[in-house]
């Protein structure tokens, strides 16, 4: 095999780990809640910022990141339970614009506290690159694909396995239907946001460090997510991987192999297979179909 077409391979999966990152968070949100939280970026590097800041008051990076992934949690459950809880039995376009709402004033709040300048966010995993065949993989790639991986074996273990992942499904497909049987739907929901706090913390985490840290770090990356939820389908943690991956090795091999997209025109690949697959399978890859009674 070339040994650049090899390179643009590893490139994509390494891009394709960091969209992940962020649209496993989508899909947590909306397998627990039945929506679309569009904050979910911004929400992720506020939690960054928390993190950075307790590393840099002299916190070992492992530790900061754990402890941000646990205020991360509780942030997630508060934003749910003061705010997302008065508008989720609403309109859904209603929804939808308060975390568009939320994405303005978590940047915001960021750009506030901690100003617009890119910092450095310390690495989890040792710097360098080793060689595989004619390509070069960085340990913080493969780092964070190690942990994506392990991260949607534990959800799919939780919505498949456990009474609070079939409890949180049964609550996003039906509310009402769960509130009459007995289910503290209010208190599923909450610990469904939380949850996914928790998991953009780690996202925000793994994605620093080779971005570097400002309140719009994840703006881009927020787009690259929404679509590897969307094609993977929305109810598959394992779906938005591989449509991440996917993702990124395509657009990485268009901007190289196509002269009309480039570098400039490569954010364009994700929105056109996008539009592609919803037209032929609009429940993603591999998304089920809703069925409804009349």
């Amino acid at each position: 095999m070339d040994s650049i077409f090899l390179q643009l391979v590893v490139d994509g999966l390494a891009n394709g780990a960091i969209y992940a990152a962020l649209a496993l968070a989508i899909v947590l949100v909306h397998r627990a809640t039945g929506m679309i939280n569009f904050a979910q970026g911004a929400m992720a590097v506020f939690s960054t910022f928390l993190g950075w800041v307790m590393w840099q008051a002299g916190m070992p990076a492992p530790v900061a990141v754990l402890l941000t992934i646990v205020l991360s949690m509780l942030m997630g459950a508060v934003v749910e339970r003061l705010l997302i809880r008065r508008f989720e039995r609403g309109s859904q376009h209603t929804a939808v614009i308060v975390t568009v709402g939320l994405l303005v004033l978590f940047t915001g709040l960021a750009g506030l506290f901690w100003g617009y300048t890119s910092v450095e966010f310390p690495s989890l995993f040792p710097l360098g690159t080793f060689k595989i065949g004619g390509a070069f993989v960085s340990y913080q790639s493969l780092g964070n694909i190690l942990v994506l991986l392990l991260v949607v074996l534990g959800f799919q273990l939780l919505f498949k396995k456990t009474k609070l992942g079939l409890a949180l499904r049964a609550v996003a497909d039906n509310p009402e239907s769960s509130s009459l049987s007995g289910v503290p739907v209010g208190n599923l929901l909450m610990v469904g946001w939380g949850l996914a706090a928790a998991l953009g913390a780690l996202a925000g985490a793994l994605i620093a460090p080779k971005v570097f840290l400002d309140p719009h770090m994840l703006d881009q990356v927020l787009v690259y997510a929404l679509a590897a939820a969307i094609l993977g389908g929305l109810n598959s943690p394992l779906g938005a991987v591989v449509a991440a991956g996917l993702i990124g090795i395509v657009e990485n091999l268009a901007g190289a192999y196509i002269d009309i997209i480039g570098d400039d025109l490569k954010i364009a690949v994700p929105l056109i297979a996008m539009f592609i697959v919803l037209l032929v399978r609009p429940q993603g890859l591999f998304g089920q179909k809703e069925l409804v009674r009349v």
